[in-house]
């Protein structure tokens, strides 16, 4: 828990009713009480708290003490990794536990709640992001108005396009970190055809792009080199590679480092960004000085004639932890208005 509830102040003519917003990921769910200002899209977050989800039996005992110290709030919107169904569970091989809207809706008292991919939330927060909470990693500083990417590494892989449309925007979540593995060099393909023994496919979140990915790239580059491996978690082979103490552990985060880039170039290309690339996840923030040192922006832009056209898209590195709650909350409210 990072946060201690504040007392939900009685609604003004300048602020509207608050909610609950949720961002549900595999590894840490982070819940807020969150409030429009009344001024445009602004939203203030009244409190804020961090969990390990697996500490948990679901996330309904997550969200009960809040609503418990927040009973005038009457909405919830849920930003959860997987797919959501029609009769309001989530389908999703990366969260812990079930999760369904319904459930929580009648055992917490509930008036409705939402459900909302959790990089589709991330994408309606872009609005939200400003110069102090991101780094730099290429093309200009300044973002023009247009689609614009939100991409992250965590549990899994999560990939959401923001459209603008007049005055508003629209959403669109992917599954792009199901998409298959490429390689792009000697090394990579070894690797690559290491992870196909006895698959049919080895999709980008799986083989690289994640934490599990991370970890199944470190195993297959000892397999590759004719090493045992020493590592057994993704955080033990980053912090190793950040400290410079395990040649194979560099070797396998300048890997990661470079399928990101390149994997993020084509999905520049495929979805016609042009507003921006806001890099989030759960591992990336903790990579910064990494990620800069690497062959990241070299393989961002190798794609011939077009480098050109990725050189003018800004790339940015998304330091913001509150993200997935402002972003369900924006979903929210601009879904509400329609």
């Amino acid at each position: 828990m990072v946060a201690s509830v504040k007392p939900v102040q009685p609604q003004t003519a300048t602020s509207a009713a608050p909610l609950i917003a949720a961002d549900v990921g595999g590894t840490h769910v982070r819940v807020g009480v969150v409030r429009p200002t009344g001024q445009g899209d602004a939203i203030d977050v009244l409190a804020y708290r961090q969990y390990r989800g697996a500490d948990h039996p679901g996330l309904g005992q997550i969200l009960a003490d809040l609503r418990a110290e927040t009973p005038g709030v009457r909405d919830c919107v849920i930003a959860s990794a997987g797919h959501a169904l029609a009769d309001g569970t989530v389908l999703s091989a990366n969260l812990p536990w079930p999760l369904s809207a319904n459930r929580i809706r009648e055992d917490l008292g509930f008036r409705a709640v939402h459900l909302v991919n959790d990089f589709e939330a991330v994408a309606h927060a872009a609005a939200h992001i400003d110069g102090s909470q991101v780094l730099q990693l290429a093309g200009p500083a300044e973002t023009q108005r247009g689609p614009t990417l939100v991409v992250g590494p965590g549990t899994g892989l999560g990939a959401a396009v923001w459209i603008p449309v007049g005055m508003r925007s629209v959403v669109l979540a992917t599954e792009a970190g199901q998409a298959s593995l490429a390689a792009g060099n000697e090394l990579e393909m070894a690797v690559l055809q290491h992870m196909l023994r006895g698959r049919g496919h080895v999709s980008i979140e799986h083989g690289a792009l994640s934490g599990p990915g991370l970890l199944n790239l470190y195993n297959a580059l000892c397999a590759v080199r004719g090493n045992a491996p020493v590592h057994t978690t993704p955080d033990a082979v980053s912090a190793a590679a950040c400290e410079g103490s395990d040649p194979l552990a560099v070797d396998t985060l300048h890997l990661f480092c470079g399928i990101l880039g390149s994997t993020i170039g084509d999905m520049a290309l495929l979805y016609g960004i042009q507003g921006g690339i806001y890099l989030a996840g759960g591992i990336l923030p903790k990579l910064g000085p990494f990620l800069l040192g690497s062959t990241f922006v070299e393989r961002f832009l190798n794609k011939g004639p077009m480098t050109r056209a990725l050189q003018r898209i800004p790339v940015k590195l998304v330091e913001h932890g509150q993200l997935g709650v402002i972003g369900a909350a924006s979903w929210y409210l601009q879904h509400r208005a329609t």
